[in-house]
């Protein structure tokens, strides 16, 4: 890797961490500077303003998270042939992966954009929308392969189950941090999975 490309690294490792712990708002360029050790210039050769750099943030942050979620589903299907038991799999695989976070989650930052757009340009906003909806596509496709083989007891819209997941997901991370409890956003998702798995699995024979 190259310098710049390693000084533009760093900057954007200890630029998520702080908005994280305290929000875009309360996250000045000028802080950023003293943490990476670099010039005020050095920093604007990188990112022309405050604007550029939650694009950047949000922009890499999201294709992270696009990365674990192929490997971890991705590992679940190759062991798993049923798409309900890939499913489940990848969600207990979710759980255990989080779960090894020390400290917990250290927060969403499609969430923390959400709650400061008004400090973003149009641009941000719809990259953070697509965002969410690309999770959307995402678990619908893969409940959708599951109410082929197993229709749901109840009736469900499967955008609405879709968005669930996400919801769990974002949700969990706003109660372990409330609630100072690390495991919350883990055990979430393992009682969606045993929702999931009521929704569709058959019921056993008499």
């Amino acid at each position: 890797m190259r310098k710049g490309e390693e000084t533009r690294g760093r900057i954007l490792d200890v630029a998520e961490a702080a908005v994280l712990a305290k929000g875009f708002g309360a996250t000045s360029i000028e802080e950023l500077i003293v943490e990476t050790g670099i010039t005020k210039s050095g920093f604007f050769y990188h990112f022309r303003d405050k604007n550029q750099l939650a694009k950047a943030l949000l922009t890499r942050y999201i294709e992270a998270d696009e990365r674990i979620y192929d490997d971890i589903f991705g590992r679940a299907r190759e062991l798993m042939d049923d798409p309900l038991q890939s499913f489940l799999l990848g969600l207990k695989l979710l759980a255990e992966l989080l779960s090894d976070l020390p400290n917990g989650h250290p927060g969403c930052l499609v969430a923390t954009s959400c709650y400061y757009e008004r400090l973003f340009d149009r641009e941000i906003q719809d990259i953070n929308r697509q965002a969410v909806l690309r999770w959307r596509t995402r678990f619908r496709g893969m409940i959708q392969q599951i109410v082929e083989v197993y229709p749901p007891r109840e009736p469900v819209d499967l955008d609405q189950l879709a968005d669930m997941v996400s919801t769990v997901l974002e949700g969990g991370i706003v109660m372990s941090k409330a609630l100072k409890e690390p495991d919350t956003l883990a055990n979430q998702l393992l009682v969606l999975r045993a929702f999931m798995k009521l929704m569709f699995q058959p019921s056993p024979r008499a």
